[in-house]
């Protein structure tokens, strides 16, 4: 198969199982939604999700979080990985927000990416979920993936998503990634993984 027929049948596929792709991380902005993505670092969708009720409930807002003592945000999260350096973080870039940014999440790659616990690919799942620009933040999932597909030479993330961009639609990147990590979970798991069974890998 050559690769730009790969390509096709990789898109088609997912196209196929998953037609629409729902954010994993429970949210209800853009501010909830990038504490959620920062949440997630080194910690699973599902455990975020149980964590966040409790802590949206104490604070939804810049505001809010800005006055809720760094103690209180760690006990919130702390069944999370990394609650303490979360913690600071999520309490400093609230502060941020409300003094630099009139409470509002910046809509920009330059102003997320200097917040605190934000980096690119945190700044591009809220730039592609919560204000639709077009973008392609690449997990351990994705990074797999790809590399699994020969998609990418896999020498890093960086390079990863460069290599994605320019070999898929731009008008595709933010449902494509949703649909590359929920296959990953389903059917192309890092550990444990057949190959004959995998309705993609079997193929290619």
């Amino acid at each position: 198969m050559k690769k730009s027929e790969r390509i096709k049948f990789i898109h088609d596929k997912l196209d196929e199982i998953y037609p629409t792709v729902p954010i994993p991380l429970d949210h209800h902005d853009a501010y909830t939604l990038l504490i959620a993505v920062l949440l997630s670092a080194q910690c699973t969708d599902k455990r975020v999700n149980i964590i966040t009720p409790a802590l949206f409930d104490r604070a939804d807002t810049p505001q809010k979080m800005a006055q809720v003592p760094l103690e209180e945000i760690e006990t919130l999260i702390k069944t999370c990985g990394l609650y303490r350096n979360k913690s600071k973080a999520i309490l400093k870039l609230s502060q941020i927000l409300v003094n630099k940014f009139n409470s509002q999440v910046p809509d920009n790659f330059k102003d997320l990416e200097s917040l605190p616990g934000v980096g690119h690919k945190t700044a591009s799942v809220v730039m592609s979920q919560a204000f639709g620009v077009p973008a392609f933040p690449v997990d351990t999932h994705i990074h797999r993936l790809a590399t699994r597909w020969k998609l990418t030479s896999g020498k890093n993330v960086v390079q990863t998503e460069k290599d994605l961009k320019r070999l898929f639609p731009e008008e595709n990147w933010n449902k494509l990634h949703l649909q590359i990590i929920y296959f990953g979970r389903e059917y192309c798991p890092a550990r444990g993984h057949d190959k004959d069974t995998c309705p993609i890998c079997a193929i290619i």
